[in-house]
């Protein structure tokens, strides 16, 4: 299957979860993730109707972004980062990314503020929270989350948009559910709060639809677009 009919099929998945959760389709954003991806089917998948990349590491978008921004200018292709991001390349990543998904310390919140503020941005964050005990997994604990989120909301340059999870790897997408409903829920109670938490990124190819279900508005799509990574 080429890479536009694999757009079109995985938009056709994601307007039926809509639907059936009784959600307007056009609240979700498709999030084609592009790790190890080349620019010549990324470019196919622009074409195709994605209008969001997503990209895991900050040295190989370096290397993408322009080249695909050269191609599609005016704005119509947006970069999130949802990989992992340590500080000393927080400078590029706001250089680089539109939203970036993978905000999880203070500290690292607080070098994102810096950089931005120099080079007169307002960067567009989510906070990872981590839901699930593994160890390999990256995120603030939901315990830390309000104080991580208070200095935030003091940071000039930052704007919070919502928050961001990874579930446990299940080979049944069932087995995510539990962690996605948990996510809408803290969101939920952080509106209530006051606190800009709209936006929840969670779900990939596995188990995106069940995202959608649970309230998701960003999906992280690579291998049911792009097929399986080398």
């Amino acid at each position: 299957m080429g890479i536009a009919d694999a757009v079109r099929k995985v938009r056709d998945r994601i307007t039926a979860s809509a639907v059936k959760a009784g959600r307007d389709p056009a609240e979700i954003r498709l999030v084609a993730v592009s790790k190890t991806v080349g620019p010549g089917r990324i470019i196919e998948a622009v074409k195709a109707g994605v209008t969001v990349l997503g990209e895991n590491r900050v040295q190989e978008a370096r290397e993408k972004i322009p080249e695909i921004a050269s191609l599609f200018a005016g704005g119509s292709v947006e970069w999130h980062l949802i990989g992992h991001l340590q500080r000393n390349k927080a400078r590029t990543a706001v250089m680089l990314f539109d939203l970036i998904h993978s905000v999880d310390s203070v500290a690292l919140s607080a070098e994102l503020d810096k950089q931005a503020g120099k080079t007169g941005k307002v960067q567009d964050i989510l906070v990872q929270v981590k839901l699930s005990g593994e160890a390999a997994k990256h995120g603030i604990p939901e315990n830390d989350l309000t104080g991580l989120l208070d200095a935030v909301m003091q940071m000039n340059n930052l704007r919070l948009r919502g928050l961001m999870t990874m579930p446990p790897f299940s080979a049944d997408p069932e087995g995510a559910r539990p962690y996605f409903r948990k996510l809408r829920e803290i969101a939920e109670a952080l509106v209530q709060k006051g606190f800009p938490a709209n936006e929840l990124s969670m779900g990939m190819s596995n188990d995106f639809e069940i995202a959608i279900e649970e309230g998701a508005t960003l999906v992280r799509v690579g291998t049911a677009i792009f097929g399986e990574r080398d």
